[in-house]
């Protein structure tokens, strides 16, 4: 068979260099669509359903929210796992599916449950939706908002905040390939009523009557429309609030004919909602970030190349003095990891076409196999488009061309041997004979060595279907590797019986090889060399058999002491640093303390570009950090230009000597895509993890610290922590309800003034055009900053009067949960141990 198409080839040599051109043009043309990235996406497919409510502790969170919702999704068909994180206010559901299940199905049948879910929480407490369609490399492109030297005054974190909801979100929503923009840091802004207790008290006025009278006098309205000489007017009843001085003018009540104003009783102006994360950059202080998430699937360069484009467009629109500061862009990455494969790529060909065209001795037989490189590599690249394979380090990197150009080495050497061979036949023959003996030369010799070709080849494809089984995460990193080495194979079989003949036939001219060329000297020495050394082995079998057994014995020995790891860690460029601060630390303090880090690494790292930190939680929470836990992302110069250290494993550790000097801190060490892999596929960031399972809190975080002590001084086990599960401080409040009944309250009411005194209750929007902001009721700043304020919190009794929630209810110090992590429903503590100096799989002690 192989022979017929052999013969077709060589008969219609026109049809088969078409098909060449073809395979060339479709090459090139895959090559500028197919999605060019850093590694492979070994995300799971997964989906997280969050949940917010700003007023539950942690442990009410798993009671009400996270326990409910793990419940229903357990049901689902093809979850393969499901585990949650639950802190003060927020609940996050990771659930995780086959990944035969594709993107949608999955999130289809988590929108049913949702639904059932939400009828078993009770109202108030927060509503379960779903995190954006990303993965871990979703976290693209990373921007703060900076201001220009000369303007710090002009613009606060409130207005900088503004600016990013209002212009800088807005423009940079509706990018194909963008699911999210999410915000973080900065205050987000609020028209805020700070309620005076004490004028409250002497008006006897309640706190319902303040949110009456704000939510009455602040809407619009319609009366539909009258005709009036032929013309419809439509009318329209304006009544909202448009500025403080109206908000302030408000009539609460009227006090024997004197109306009494929400001024009178409150003092209106601008707040800001209660903030659970915040951003801090380069040292300066608080700064707002902005982070663009990619769709899942998506084509990351051609996503990043229409933001950065959007980017400069918004820029233009930007208020004065402030500016787009992209700190972190996956496209450097990207551009690092292409040009690293495209050299690669290259140097390996140009070798690949020296030693061919070294060892061949015939510098057109050396061109005729080289040109098969280029010719397989546009194949390869035809098939990774149509079959969906992204174009990354491990997939381009891993083309071998000497294995590939193997078959077409043997076939067009044969050829050029046999032409050689008949050269004083072939000279002789006009051009047209000359030609048809070529073409019957090429034919028979192609067939006769064309099995040997293919058989070599076919192994080496049987040798990659058990990575081609692969399944789960080892599948996503490793099968694209396997498909397109397959798919270069592929065509190299394909070009040997088509293309190959075809150019032998054409390009080979007999010619006389020189006892002097170069080729035919190298080969002689090697010859000469080889020859003895093979008679020595044939006469010395069991010496030979010995020492091979012998270096089969060592090589078993030193294999079971080299250590090991799932894939070579990626040198992302850059660093990242969790500091592991107090349970419970203020977000004041942590931003006091992030600012510090990022100072002392710019002022003694050149290094050091930029510092930008990351504290607690995001508006769209995927990564759920409490306000004493951090990022502190690290921006490196090019290693060239480093002076302080030549690894970054040593840098990493001049840089934790010199963020001892902070009294009570621990710092880990990661980098950005890293981290985000290690915590969507474990849940963990950390290298390693060991998860402990129990009930009760206090004992878990007992024996983790006993698991940190045996195995913090392990060499290699470096950055030792331990999940943060306990010592939340709080405030709680236990009603005493035989008080309560006694006065005809009831506790939900109880609550809601607990919460609107100090977390603020919404009331409406006020609206600055398209802009628009909540208004919010609270207590005044000065009455809301200890426990004494919570117990002289005055509540309205029916009969009339006011008392002191301490009347109603134990108030007092206590510790609590600070944090509750859950696999498959147990909850878990997990000590995580990054390794540093050595590898992952420590073998030999």
């Amino acid at each position: 068979m192989l022979s017929h198409i052999i013969n077709f080839s060589i008969r219609n040599k026109f049809i088969v260099l078409l098909f060449t051109a073809f395979i060339i043009g479709f090459g090139l043309y895959s090559l500028t669509q197919i999605p060019i990235g850093a590694v492979p996406d070994v995300t799971n497919n997964q989906v997280q359903v969050i949940t917010t409510s700003r007023n539950l502790s942690t442990q009410d969170m798993e009671q009400f929210i996270t326990y409910p919702v793990e419940l229903e999704m357990a049901n689902l068909p093809g979850v393969v796992e499901i585990r949650s994180i639950t802190k003060f206010g927020l609940s996050v559901v990771t659930i995780v599916f086959d990944d035969d299940l594709g993107t949608y199905l999955p999130r289809q049948l988590i929108a049913e449950k949702i639904k059932s879910a939400s009828e078993k929480i009770p109202e108030g407490f927060g509503v379960p939706t779903m995190g954006p369609i990303t993965t871990g490399l979703g976290e693209i492109y990373q921007y703060i908002l900076d201001v220009k030297p000369g303007y710090e005054d002009r613009y606060d974190a409130t207005e900088l905040r503004t600016i990013q909801d209002w212009i800088v979100k807005r423009q940079l929503s509706g990018i194909p390939g963008v699911v999210e923009v999410n915000t973080w840091g900065g205050y987000l802004k609020q028209y805020e009523v700070a309620i005076n207790t004490g004028k409250l008290n002497a008006m006897n006025i309640t706190a319902q009557d303040v949110f009456t009278a704000l939510e009455k006098n602040n809407s619009v309205a319609g009366g539909g429309y009258i005709e009036k000489v032929n013309q419809a007017y439509f009318i329209r009843g304006e009544g909202l609030v448009e500025d403080l001085k109206d908000i302030e003018n408000i009539v609460i009540k009227t006090n024997d004919g004197i109306p009494v104003l929400i001024k009178d009783v409150a003092e209106v102006g601008y707040g800001s909602a209660t903030r659970f994360g915040a951003i801090t950059g380069n040292g300066e202080g608080e700064k707002v970030l902005g982070q663009v998430m990619m769709l899942k699937d998506a084509n990351s360069k051609q996503v990043i190349d229409a933001v950065k484009t959007r980017v400069d467009e918004i820029s233009k629109s930007l208020p004065e003095g402030v500016y787009i500061n992209a700190f972190l862009d996956r496209s450097e990455l990207i551009a690092k990891t292409t040009f690293t494969v495209a050299e690669n790529l290259i140097l390996g060909c140009l070798i690949v076409i020296f030693v061919v065209v070294l060892l061949l001795g015939n510098f057109r037989s050396g061109l005729v196999v080289a040109s098969v490189i280029p010719l397989c590599l546009l194949f390869a690249l035809s098939l990774m488009y149509i079959f969906g394979v992204d174009a990354n380090l491990m997939s381009l990197g891993a083309i071998d061309f000497g294995i590939i150009i193997d078959g077409a080495v043997i076939i067009v050497e044969f050829i050029a041997f046999q032409i050689t061979a008949k050269s004083a036949e072939l000279v002789s023959l006009s051009k047209t004979d000359l030609q048809n003996r070529k073409d019957t030369i090429t034919l028979n010799s192609a067939s006769k060595m064309m099995n040997s070709a293919i058989f070599g080849q076919l192994i080496i494809l049987i040798v990659l279907i058990p990575i081609l089984s692969l399944t789960g995460v080892e599948g996503k990193m490793f099968k694209p590797m396997a498909l397109t080495f397959s798919f270069a194979l592929i065509g190299a079989m394909i070009f040997c019986f088509t293309y190959v003949p075809v150019a032998a036939s054409l390009f080979l001219k007999p010619a006389k090889v020189s006892k002097n060329n170069i080729s035919v000297r190298l080969m002689r020495w090697l010859n000469q060399h080889y020859e003895p050394t093979i008679h020595w082995a044939l006469q010395s079998k069991k010496t030979v058999l010995g020492i091979a057994v012998l270096l089969l014995v060592v090589m078993v020995f030193i294999f079971s002491r080299v250590g090991g790891e799932f894939v070579p860690t990626l040198d992302e460029g850059d660093f990242v640093i969790q500091p592991v601060l107090k349970t419970g630390t203020s977000l004041s303090k942590t931003i006091g303390t992030t600012t510090r880090i990022e100072k002392i690494l710019l002022d003694n790292f050149p290094e050091v570009k930029q510092v930008v930190t990351r504290i607690g939680a995001a508006e769209v929470p995927t990564d759920p950090m409490s306000m004493e836990e951090s990022d502190v992302i690290i921006i490196l110069a090019p290693k060239k230009e480093w002076v302080s250290a030549k690894s970054k494993d040593e840098l990493a550790n001049k840089f934790k000597e010199a963020l001892a000097i902070i009294p009570g801190m621990e710092v880990e060490f990661t980098q950005p895509i890293e981290m985000r892999f290690n915590e969507l596929i474990t849940g963990v960031r950390a290298d390693i993890a060991i998860k402990i399972f129990g009930e009760d809190l206090d004992i878990l975080s007992k024996k983790g610290n006993e698991i940190k002590n045996l195995i913090e001084n392990i060499k290699g086990a470096a950055d030792v922590t331990v999940e943060k599960i306990v010592g939340l401080p709080q405030m709680n409040v236990t009603y005493d309800r035989a008080k309560i009944a006694r006065y005809g309250l009831n506790i939900q009411d109880l609550n809601e003034m607990v919460s609107m005194g100090f977390s603020g209750r919404a009331v409406g929007s006020i609206y600055e055009g398209e802009k628009h902001f909540d208004l919010v009721v609270r207590l005044d700043q000065k009455n809301r900053k200890d426990i004494d304020n919570l117990k002289n919190l005055y509540v309205d009794v029916p009969s009339g009067g006011k008392i002191p929630l301490s009347e109603l209810a134990e108030i007092s110090y206590q510790k609590g949960a600070a944090k509750i992590a859950r696999d498959d429903t147990r909850r878990r503590i997990v000590v995580g141990i990054n390794v540093r100096d050595r590898d992952l799989a420590i073998r030999g002690g």
